[in-house]
């Protein structure tokens, strides 16, 4: 593999890590990629942002998250053949499964984080803290809403994920795509490499071909143009040092400008069903 590029953890360490190309699977590889990953999650802003609504970034969030929650809902239910069991994966603080329940779902998550956790019983939605405690059934759908590039031994997980899925299930996929114009942009300040916590960075290609090993087929993707915007509103503060708002405004909007061409959006979800 090829260096692509190296960046930084912006968030916490400072730490520097490199990018690899994997030229067969079309993806980033993080490298190196720690053994004790969750102390690079040991940060309140991390793992509370979902929730919180102090900062104009915040309530920005928080009404964009309102909206995708909605069309994260519609999504599901325009792709469920089957029964009504939802599996979210790295649920978070429980706010999609909250929404999804209140809509005639059966619900199940997974978190492996406690405080996040605590904040989805606070909401009523318990969730377990690993695959291996679900109860063993099958999931008429299971969701990954920007989870999957946060997975060690990534090729074992999917296979795992795949087992738990019923016969004419769906996987629901959200991932940040490396080839969108915000990310050649910002280039090693692009918010979405996110390193060391992003371990894998997926391209269009790589989600077709990694997922297509463990017998599912691409039916659907669909952009996440909020995304552009988010993403290069941080990506101007690790770049500059804070927040401009007119210049990520601008690359956000170009951005998803020009994936209307090359469906290369700052983020994708991918619906998949089994071949």
């Amino acid at each position: 593999m090829k260096l692509y590029l190296e960046t930084k953890d912006f968030t916490l360490t400072g730490e520097s890590f490199k990018l690899l190309h994997d030229p067969v699977l079309d993806m980033l590889v993080t490298t190196p990629q720690p053994e004790y990953l969750a102390r690079y999650y040991e940060s309140e802003n991390y793992i509370s942002h979902t929730d919180a609504k102090s900062s104009l970034l915040d309530k920005i969030y928080q009404t964009v998250k309102v909206y995708n929650l909605k069309r994260k809902l519609a999504l599901i239910n325009a792709y469920s053949d089957t029964g009504k069991k939802l599996l979210d994966v790295g649920a978070g603080t429980g706010d999609f499964l909250s929404v999804a329940e209140k809509q005639g779902w059966e619900v199940f998550g997974v978190e492996p984080n406690e405080l996040a956790k605590r904040k989805a019983s606070e909401k009523g939605i318990e969730l377990y803290s690993d695959l291996n405690l679900l109860p063993q059934q099958k999931y008429d759908v299971i969701t990954l809403w920007h989870v999957l590039e946060h997975v060690p031994d990534l090729d074992r997980q999917i296979s795992k994920l795949v087992g738990l899925l019923s016969e004419k299930g769906t996987l629901v996929v959200a991932v940040p795509n490396f080839k969108s114009y915000d990310a050649y942009h910002y280039k090693k300040f692009w918010a979405a490499f996110d390193v060391p916590r992003h371990l894998w960075h997926f391209s269009r290609n790589s989600i077709q071909n990694i997922f297509a090993e463990h017998g599912m087929k691409l039916v659907k993707t669909k952009p996440m143009i909020f995304d552009a915007f988010y993403v290069s509103l941080l990506s101007e503060k690790y770049k500059r040092g804070k927040q401009k708002f007119a210049k990520a405004f601008w690359i956000g909007l170009k951005s998803n400008l020009r994936a209307l061409r090359s469906k290369e959006y700052s983020s994708l979800i991918y619906v998949l069903k089994k071949a």
